[in-house]
């Protein structure tokens, strides 16, 4: 086995990450499989998804996620539907998992095996984004040149926690998720890019832009109802819709914005 370690000068998040490492494969094998560092495949996992290394109009394989105590992650594997709002991604169900493979739209980049040619034909993936939903722009543009298999016998654990840097808060008999202001920074990025995304390939632009504004206002209300730092959590989560619908990409801002008092002394 060889391992080619490759350091980066900054920090460019794990869509930064995964653009410099395709880019750095690409051409040099004929697939590239695609996971973080808290991803462990299982013995067979790979042994799985080779008797379809062949087969026609395949532009990528996805194996099984499961969590440490081997349940299913539905949420990671799934359909586009990009007549919402926002370009949602509906789950796969357990029946999905029951048959040998499945056709589906989109794999996170946890366990996903790309054939190297479409690369050519696609390019990297989209380092801008930093983090968040840069596995499912990419996917978008895998299922333009061939399909994505859901090989189930062709398991991968992940060790995530899907909450993990939120709590609960009630307030006027209503219990709501919240991020504490010190891990908000990380939200920033899944509304920007998932708002870049409904403008570029929602089909229904009235709705898109209805669910925008209603997402923003909702957020409001949440920060009124039961933040601290409020304006600005305000200011930030304007921000995060005005860059996604301005494509504007600067991956530095959600910490200027949040934490500029420690980075003024």
């Amino acid at each position: 086995m060889l391992i080619k370690y490759i350091p980066l000068n900054e920090n460019t998040g794990g869509a930064g990450g995964f653009y410099e490492g395709v880019k750095q494969a690409h051409l040099k094998y004929d697939w590239l499989w695609l996971m973080d560092d808290d991803a462990e495949v299982t013995p067979d996992c790979l042994y799985e998804l080779k008797p379809y290394f062949n087969q026609e109009n395949i532009s990528a394989l996805a194996s099984l996620k499961v969590d440490a105590n081997r349940n299913i992650l539905f949420h990671h594997r799934g359909y586009f539907n990009f007549q919402k709002g926002l370009p949602t991604q509906e789950h796969i169900t357990l029946n999905d998992t029951k048959t040998k493979t499945t056709k589906i739209d989109m794999a996170s980049f946890v366990g996903i095996l790309i054939k190297d040619e479409i690369i050519t034909k696609i390019g990297y993936p989209k380092k801008e984004f930093f983090i968040h939903a840069d596995d499912l722009e990419y996917c978008i543009r895998l299922r333009e040149h061939g399909q994505i298999l859901l090989i189930n016998k062709s398991v991968i654990l992940h060790k995530e926690g899907s909450v993990k840097g939120t709590f609960t808060k009630k307030k006027l008999g209503i219990t709501a998720n919240r991020r504490p202001y010190d891990k908000l920074w990380i939200n920033y990025y899944m509304i920007r890019n998932l708002t870049w995304l409904g403008k570029k390939y929602t089909k229904n632009r009235q709705s898109f832009y209805m669910t925008i504004i209603k997402n923003y206002i909702l957020s409001i209300i949440g920060i009124i109802i039961y933040d601290d730092h409020k304006i600005n959590r305000i200011k930030f989560y304007t921000h995060a819709y005005n860059d996604g619908l301005r494509e504007k990409f600067d991956n530095k801002k959600p910490k200027k914005i949040l934490y500029q008092e420690k980075y003024s002394r």
